[in-house]
């Protein structure tokens, strides 16, 4: 019998809080785990400091975000080979097996062009799993911008190991069910959040969208997936730290009755 699939909670779903309390919060309420969103907060660009909350909350991190985006174009300088080097840096520090990095924009064509041979390179010579999560178009109105190289959806492309966010293939108008079933053994790790299909970036938590949540756990706890579940919900507009917590225990229930084996 498959091995239960483990929830861990992004950093990212206690902003505008800090890494610190991304810690804290993952260890008193239950997950199994953290993703670090490398970001602005300096805590979360410094590996030690990350390995010390990780041993002093007794909480694993599984996978680390990269600074590559919009947000934190100039966290780690400005080379985005660069952010990935320190990004495979951190993980061997923490003891984390994912960084998670999303596709280029359309403006670094330099690094868009050998990008999926280059995240290649990096996974053998660091023994990492850099799993290229799917994006979306940008979209104002009846405009649509496609603002990512060589696409917002890593499903056609050829990296070894994807990850894929339900609320932004809820952007993108995309099945995350179906591209489950496409990636196959490619599907190397999932950010789990919820969705209205709305323009914008949601991050809902599970269950109080439209997307097909429970339905797409299902799919992958009968699957011979063995990756990570990561939990990345909103939480900036909870009144409180009670009501932040409510949601990320909610979310935490959701994964794990859907996510059964």
């Amino acid at each position: 019998m498959a091995a239960p699939l483990r929830v861990s909670l992004s950093t990212s779903s206690v902003y505008p809080g800090t890494t610190a309390s991304g810690f804290e919060a993952a260890s008193r309420l239950g997950y199994d785990g953290v993703e670090v969103m490398v970001g602005i907060d300096e805590v979360s660009t410094d590996a030690e400091a990350c390995l010390a909350l990780s041993q002093f909350h007794e909480v694993p991190v599984v996978s680390v975000h990269a600074p590559t985006l919009l947000l934190t174009q100039r966290v780690w300088g400005t080379d985005p080979w660069g952010k990935l080097q320190r990004s495979a840096e951190m993980a061997h520090t923490v003891g984390a097996s994912v960084v998670v990095v999303h596709p280029p924009f359309r403006w670094q064509r330099e690094y868009a062009k050998g990008f999926v041979e280059g995240i290649a390179e990096l996974e053998d010579e660091h023994g990492l799993v850099f799993a290229v999560e799917n994006m979306y178009p940008w979209r104002t109105g009846k405009r649509e911008f496609h603002a990512y190289l060589p696409d917002w959806n890593p499903v056609g492309e050829e990296y070894a190991h994807v990850t894929l966010d339900l609320s932004h293939s809820a952007t993108a108008a995309d099945d995350p069910v179906a591209m489950a079933r496409e990636l196959g053994e490619r599907l190397a790790h999932v950010h789990l959040a919820d969705s209205t299909g709305s323009p914008k970036d949601e991050h809902l938590v599970p269950g109080r969208g439209t997307q097909p949540c429970a339905e797409f756990l299902h799919e992958v706890a009968a699957s011979s997936f063995s990756g990570e579940v990561v939990v990345e919900v909103s939480t900036r507009k909870a009144v409180d730290l009670q009501e932040r917590e409510a949601d990320l225990l909610e979310a935490l229930a959701f994964a794990r009755e859907h996510a059964a084996r």
